[in-house]
């Protein structure tokens, strides 16, 4: 099987990665093999004729629904038939996933855009082919943040008040250091609306835990993707999205489908399959929310999230999902170059080495 080819991760806990690979393979999932076994004969003329073996696709993933493009195809049974096998492994973030990346245990990642350039940069030969969609990251607050920021003539005003009348900063949970919502975050704070530093302290964990801190009010708010935004409104009824992600960040890029360039050589026919199906997958899920909803129930979640509320998610505006990567290369430049001054990011990553759209743009202009 091909590898992640890699260089050392600069800073990057050892503990830390082993925990979560640790983690990961815990929550690893093969949909793809028990077809494979099924699959395995064919009964021809009565002889027993060995079927095509399926390519073994392993695949890194985080449980949001920016990754819902990889739910349908495993829900829908749609990379069985294309003879995939896609072995998939769950990981709490994508900074958590490029620490795991340069084991070379992974042939796909399903991941943020930021997370996908920092794993670039450190040496990992990660090439982003399709992308899943723009704006996904959104400002949610609830409480007397939430009401206070509707009143204030500024966001700046809404956050230096809360400040003064609580006696403390308006706590923001998103995930890690590096992670897009987080990157979102801080250029929305410093560059869009100019926040003093004293009101705000941004708090960053796991996507799990994002929503607890919501629901129980620990924070005040949070910088987070759907379905985290639909469930928290569901629960919190002073829960409002106070920011689209489209205003925090201009044509925000977010999450996104790459491969090892040792995949691509190894098996682009696969690679090719799989894009094609990212982008079926796409268009289902902007046509059909209800029907992405019930096959991406057990995949998102476990089985714990109501397929109603991942029908509202899907249909929510705060996901608008597109698969043409041309669309997000330029804003992903702006996005490298605010990670460099925040010190997540080394050094750029040139965009001809970053993107493959090969995939994409041979596809039959009817199928994009």
């Amino acid at each position: 099987m091909p590898h992640l080819s890699h260089r050392s991760i600069a800073n990057a806990p050892i503990a830390a990665q082993a925990a979560e690979t640790s983690a990961a393979k815990a929550n690893s999932f093969h949909p793809g093999r028990r077809a494979a076994l099924f699959g395995a004969v064919a009964a021809v003329g009565g002889l027993i004729l060995p079927a095509r073996a399926a390519t073994s696709l392993r695949v890194a993933y985080i449980p949001i629904l920016a990754m819902a493009q990889l739910f349908v195809i495993v829900g829908e049974g749609w990379a069985a038939e294309a003879g995939l096998d896609l072995q998939l492994t769950r990981f709490s973030s994508g900074p958590a996933m490029v620490q795991a990346l340069p084991s070379g245990g992974y042939d796909i990642a399903y991941i943020g855009i930021g997370p996908a350039m920092v794993a670039r940069s450190s040496g990992v030969d990660l090439t982003v082919v399709a992308s899943n969609g723009m704006g996904q990251s959104s400002l949610i607050g609830i409480g007397a943040f939430a009401e206070g920021f509707n009143n204030a003539r500024t966001p700046a005003e809404a956050f230096a008040a809360f400040h003064q009348q609580q006696g403390r900063p308006v706590r923001i949970a998103t995930l890690p250091k590096g992670s897009v919502p987080d990157t979102v975050l801080q250029y929305y704070l410093t560059q869009v609306a100019k926040v003093p530093p004293e009101t705000v302290q941004v708090l960053g964990v796991g996507e799990d835990r994002v929503q607890q801190m919501l629901l129980s009010g620990a924070a005040d708010a949070a910088s987070v993707l759907e379905p985290i935004l639909t469930i928290v409104m569901e629960r919190v009824p002073s829960a409002r999205i106070l920011i689209g992600g489209g205003k925090m960040f201009p044509d925000q890029p977010g999450a996104v489908l790459a491969v090892s360039d040792a995949t691509i050589r190894a098996h682009r026919a696969a690679v090719e399959s799989l894009v094609a199906l990212h982008v079926r997958a796409t268009k289902l899920i902007v046509n059909d929310p209800a029907r992405a909803a019930k096959t991406t129930g057990l995949l998102l979640g476990q089985g714990l999230v109501p397929e109603a509320t991942l029908a509202k998610a899907f249909a929510a505006q705060t996901i608008p999902l597109d698969a043409n990567p041309h669309k997000i290369i330029e804003a992903t430049k702006r996005l490298a170059e605010f990670q460099i001054s925040l010190g997540t990011l080394a050094r750029a990553v040139p965009v001809a080495q970053l993107f493959d759209t090969s995939f994409f743009d041979a596809l039959p202009v009817t199928q994009r």
